[in-house]
Order: C-alpha cells, then structure tokens, then sequence
C-alpha cells in the first residue's frame, strides 16, 4: 500500500480563501472507493495502492476546474513500501516508540 501527501491549490479564484475548495475536494474523495484519506491543515494523506492513488489525484485535479478554478497547481508526494505493509499510522507509531526510547535512555 502507498502513502501520499497531496496538495491541490487553485489559482484564478478572486479570492484568497480556499477553504470552499478544500471542502469539496474532501467530498469527493469521500465518493471514491479503495483508498483512505486524512485531512491536515496543509495537505491531505491518502493511503491505497498506487493505481488508485494515481486515479484519486487526476480526479481531485480536474475537479477543482470543475469547481471555478481557471487554474490549478497540484504537489504529490508519494511513499511506496513494497518490502512490508505499512500505513500513517504505523509510521507515526514508529516514531513515537524511538520517541519513548530516546527518552528512557536519557
């Protein structure tokens, strides 16, 4: 399964808040089946495997022109582990027990 930080910003809105788009770009994804989602406030997380991923940022990106947007700039970073599963959660998990580590040593 990958992981990947998606970031969608609109251009051409006539208006600095973007939040109406954010909004409908989480509905839609809420519409689309085989991956999970997290909203952050910089970015949204999405977990599946690749292909639907993939599918899930094209969609997202034609979306916001279909929303108003006369212009779209679309960041994707992706993380795609295929010696183990993996999930946000485990790597957070991971981190927080080096954390506890680190700390009981010291």
């Amino acid at each position: 399964m990958a992981i990947a930080e998606l970031t969608i910003v609109p251009i051409g809105t006539g208006t600095t808040s973007l939040s109406g788009y954010v909004a409908e770009m989480q509905r839609k994804l809420a519409t689309l089946e085989g991956i999970s989602y997290e909203l952050t406030s910089m970015s949204t997380i999405i977990e599946g495997p690749l292909d639907r991923i993939l599918d899930a940022v094209k969609t997202l990106h034609e979306h916001t022109f279909a929303s108003g947007a006369l212009r779209v700039s679309t960041s994707v970073k992706i993380d795609d582990r295929r010696d183990k599963e993996g999930s946000s959660a485990q790597k957070l998990a991971s981190v927080q027990a080096r954390m506890t580590e680190q700390s009981e040593m010291q």
